[in-house]
């Protein structure tokens, strides 16, 4: 394979056309990042999108590695001597890695097999008699004895046909057709079989309990079944066996080699079952099971990466003034009060799962605190005494009648690493790492994005055995994710910390300090171009990220658009084509009248203005809507997230009861919904929908908002089950 054929090949995965891949492919070595490629380069790629381009980049690696691991081979067969043509084109011809190295097997340097031991006694000859089967009188013995040598340690015929046969067993069995179709065979018709080891310790083994004597198609599983199948062969509970019929498997192999009877005919048969029991057989097993965990990998990596994205695209509760509740029994719980800038008003430790009478207190400090500084909204955590907190708030606003107060359950996975992180010692210097925990869970509601992203997102808990997966591909996807969501809303220049800005195209963790270090120093920006003195942010890091950053109260109101400083001529003459200025972009009744304007421009009219500006139609459209909408946030679009003022008890739980909840994760199985209790219900994906659903998140998303029915409750076991197929249509409806 040569570059030029790397692109048609990720053009045709793509469903795209390989000038696009090209392209693309061109911008990447450039330097390039994602997000801008995405969307300020629509005309070079032809709007290829955010996810198609990671992709790309993906394939792009792993072909271009390919090529060069083609080079590699072909250069040290052909030091061998072996290269010949048909081998070249063969070798040329792959596009994929296991089929390369399943050619390079035969030429590969090994450590000494019995095969090698066998051809250093000169036994390569009778070896190639027995493969090519042509005898057909004469004994086998008398034609081996021809080959004994004691000298060599071949004192005996018999010596020398077990040495030509271990040869043969080899060399059969590193055959690549062979291999490959052996593969797919097992694959196709194999089966993965369990057991429970007896001398696990029992805790473990009732997690494992129903992989006892357990057995499944390898075709069929799951890939979050695969995923805990390897966790229990790890822990050492599982004994896992991949069963395939051995009988049939070397019938087949000896139909596709096409072996004639031969008097090397019953040797063949006995090479063949060595080396498929001895070679072939482990051999493979490695390869599909090493598959299967790659596949079912991805497959995790891919849903932690989806829920990701999804809980950080999560609209902000914004113009708030939140209480942040960080339940606990033995240490209380930790309260902190942010004003909607996320700026601490008030904190303290309240005692409220000990006597009445500290509670009482708790409540009175809690009420106290929320009339002083105007509180609207509870954040409470979900961990440790968050149902004990949740009775004790709804209590309170229920007997003091606050109307205007509501409290929701907030998702706290990954507060308490943050509040032992360097950053969070930075930016709360203040503040023990208690309160700051608190903090973190009453501003992740405020703006979940510009919260979330301080927290490692392997902390943050959706998905599924994110520790049982390539930890460097999962930090990969995960940091593209943030990437993708942060670039997607933008990012204000001029309040986002340091954290949010290194996930800006563009800027890296030593910039997005120098940023907020220049910020301090000079005050707030007021142009875009004043990014250009920032130390270490040149031409080529500001390219990248400029458009991705909003300035409010910028000196042109076109910083506080998605349009690229290098548009803005462009946007200029589009606004005077329209009959506007920019100052009408700062005027409500002005843009009100551009707003009306913009909806009467169809697709028609776009291509001639774009075709009248000589530019592109992708990037006028962009600015037109851009334009339409300075400092809108794309998250507004999205429902708010569910707040309570009552409480739910799991006793009140009957099957039939219709309640309203939020999807929290997402797995293969299902998803789990948070109805106002300690324990999330489940709602199995055969509860989903009517129709059959081949995942979740075909239906639902983390951060939705749901009206469920109650299906089961296992109060022993602290199990719900949800229902959202079942919920009457009108129901749904109200």
């Amino acid at each position: 394979m040569l570059e030029k054929d790397i692109y048609p090949l990720i053009a045709s995965e793509l469903k795209a056309k390989p000038h696009q891949v090209e392209a693309a492919a061109k911008l990447l070595d450039e330097g390039n990042t994602v997000p801008f490629i995405a969307r300020y380069r629509k005309e070079a790629t032809g709007s290829l999108e955010d996810e198609q381009l990671r992709e790309l980049e993906e394939r792009l690696a792993y072909l271009r590695g390919l090529v060069k691991r083609q080079e590699e081979i072909l250069g040290k067969i052909e030091e061998q001597g072996k290269l010949t043509d048909e081998l070249r084109q063969a070798i040329e011809k792959t596009t994929k890695l296991q089929e390369l190295e399943d050619l390079y097997l035969p030429y590969k340097q090994k450590k000494r097999t019995r095969a090698q031991i066998a051809r250093e006694r000169g036994l390569e000859p009778l070896a190639n008699r027995m493969l090519l089967s042509a005898d057909q009188k004469g004994s086998p013995e008398k034609l081996a004895a021809e080959f004994c040598n004691p000298e060599k340690e071949v004192p005996t015929a018999e010596d020398a046909l077990q040495g030509a046969m271990d040869i043969v067993a080899e060399t059969i069995m590193e055959e690549a057709a062979v291999r490959q179709n052996m593969r797919e065979h097992i694959f196709k018709t194999g089966k993965m079989q369990t057991a429970l080891q007896e001398d696990a310790p029992e805790e473990t083994k009732q997690v494992f309990r129903m992989y006892e004597a357990y057995e499944e198609p390898l075709h069929r599983l799951p890939p979050h079944r695969i995923l805990a199948i390897n966790r229990g062969e790890k822990l050492g509970c599982l004994k896992v066996t991949l069963a395939t019929d051995p009988e049939d498997n070397c019938q087949r192999i000896l139909r596709q080699l096409h072996r004639r009877p031969s008097i090397w005919s019953k040797y063949l048969s006995l090479a063949m079952e060595d080396g498929y029991k001895r070679l072939l057989l482990p051999s493979l097993t490695r390869e599909i099971r090493a598959a299967l965990t790659e596949t079912a990998e991805k497959h995790a990596i891919h849903l932690f990466g989806v829920n990701l994205r999804q809980l950080l695209l999560q609209p902000p509760l914004a113009g708030h003034t939140v209480m942040g509740l960080d339940p606990g029994y033995r240490n209380g719980c930790k309260m902190a009060v942010v004003d909607p800038t996320g700026r601490v008003l008030d904190f303290g430790v309240l005692q409220i799962t000990q006597s009445e009478r500290a509670r009482e207190a708790a409540a009175q400090k809690v009420l106290a605190s929320i009339r002083a500084h105007h509180v609207t909204l509870l954040s409470i955590g979900n961990g440790t005494a968050s149902y004990e907190t949740e009775q004790f708030a709804a209590k309170l606003i229920a007997e003091n009648h606050l109307k205007d107060v509501h409290y929701l359950i907030t998702n706290e996975a990954g507060a308490s690493v943050y509040s032992a992180s360097k950053l969070a010692k930075e930016e709360l210097p203040d503040y023990d790492v208690v309160i700051r925990g608190a903090v973190s869970i009453a501003r992740r509601v405020q703006d979940p994005l510009a919260e979330l992203v301080k927290i490692d997102p392997q902390a943050i808990g959706v998905g599924q055995y994110q520790h049982d997966v390539n930890q460097k591909e999962l930090a990969g996807t995960l940091d593209a994710t943030i990437e993708a969501a942060v670039n997607h809303v933008g990012v204000d220049l001029n309040t986002a910390s340091g954290a949010l800005l290194r996930h800006v195209a563009g800027i890296n963790a030593t910039t997005a300090k120098n940023i907020v270090a220049y910020r301090n120093e000079h005050g707030v920006f007021t142009s875009r171009r004043q990014l250009l003195k920032v130390p270490r942010l040149g031409p080529a890091a500001f390219t990248q990220c400029a458009g991705f950053l909003r300035i409010h109260e910028a000196k042109s109101p076109l910083d506080n658009t998605p349009v690229h400083p290098e548009s803005y001529g462009l946007a200029e003459k589009i606004l005077q084509k329209l009959g506007f200025t920019l100052k009408d972009l700062t005027d409500k009744t002005q843009l009100a009248f551009l707003q009306a304007k913009r909806r009467l421009l169809d697709e028609r009219k776009e291509q001639e203005l774009a075709k009248d500006l000589q530019a592109g139609l992708p990037t006028v459209h962009d600015i037109l809507d851009a334009l339409v909408s300075p400092g809108r946030d794309p998250r507004e679009d999205l429902p708010a997230p569910l707040t309570r003022q009552a409480i739910v008890n799991l006793s009140d739980l009957k099957p039939g009861t219709i309640l309203r909840g939020t999807v929290r994760n997402i797995t293969d199985f299902g998803a789990f919904v948070d109805i106002g209790l300690h324990q999330d219900g489940l709602i199995h994906i055969s509860e989903l929908s009517k129709r059959r659903v081949k995942h979740p998140l075909e239906v639902v998303s983390i951060g939705q908002v749901l009206k469920v029915m109650v299906i089961s409750v296992d109060e022993k076991r602290g199990r719900i089950g949800l229902s959202l197929k079942q919920v009457p249509k009108e129901e749904q409806l109200s």
